[in-house]
């Protein structure tokens, strides 16, 4: 049996879509009852990072974005972007691309390049950082990216295209969304999503969630300048 100190942590991208046409509201869907890892939890879209991720150049990705990636650990930044990407499209059916041909995509993104578009990180914003704590079955260390919905190419309301790995895919309003099932960590980022939201304009800092002892549990990845652009209720 494979303790639970041993159990590898996987590097891990999640987006964060919020919609403000209206109340703010973030996409979030519902994991399976069968499922391993957070079964029936409600959570952003999100997963591992493939292999294959990081032969993959998403166009757009801003300086401040990349830099606090790379000042932030030594994973590659530009696979963790395009995982964020991909997982959205895969679990979703939503799309952050631009139109362009794809003549050899790798395993994975092959039905993102058959619809004549390659990924973009255009408005993509490093936001948060969680690893798994131990026990869990599976652990992760997750970068959350936050984008707004104004950068989706495709409809935000159309759920056909995605895969069955979430169900109950809806926009849910902040306040609302902590009713729902969450995982412990979903609950933290949804907090910090909403004090972004009543103080855009304070500078922004990327909390991390250590999980490696209770005296270092969060701390705070160095200060950015305010995002571009920056939600507004």
């Amino acid at each position: 049996m494979v303790s639970p100190a041993d159990i590898p942590i996987r590097d891990a991208a999640t987006v964060i879509l919020l919609r403000r046409d209206g109340t703010p509201r973030v996409l979030m869907g519902q994991r399976g009852a069968s499922a391993v890892f957070m079964p029936n939890k409600f959570v952003f879209p999100g997963g591992a990072v493939d292999p294959n991720d990081a032969l993959v150049a998403p166009t757009g990705l801003c300086h401040e974005t990349r830099r606090a990636l790379q000042n932030d650990s030594d994973a590659d930044a530009q696979a963790l972007v395009a995982a964020a990407i991909r997982e959205l499209w895969e679990e979703t059916g939503q799309m952050l691309g631009v139109p362009g041909d794809w003549a050899d995509p790798p395993r994975g993104w092959r039905g993102f390049a058959a619809s004549g578009h390659r990924p973009t990180a255009a408005g993509m914003r490093f936001f948060f950082r969680a690893v798994t704590p131990q026990g869990a079955p599976r652990r992760f260390d997750a970068r959350f990216f936050l984008v707004d919905a104004t950068a989706l190419i495709t409809d935000p309301d159309d759920f056909g295209r995605a895969e069955d790995e979430l169900s109950h895919l809806h926009w849910v309003d902040l306040k609302a969304a902590r009713a729902l099932d969450l995982p412990f960590i979903t609950e933290v980022a949804l907090a910090e999503l909403a004090a972004h939201l009543a103080n855009p304009t304070a500078p922004l800092t990327v909390p991390f969630f250590r999980n490696d002892d209770e005296r270092h549990l969060i701390s705070r990845l160095g200060g950015r300048r305010p995002l571009d652009h920056a939600p507004e209720v």
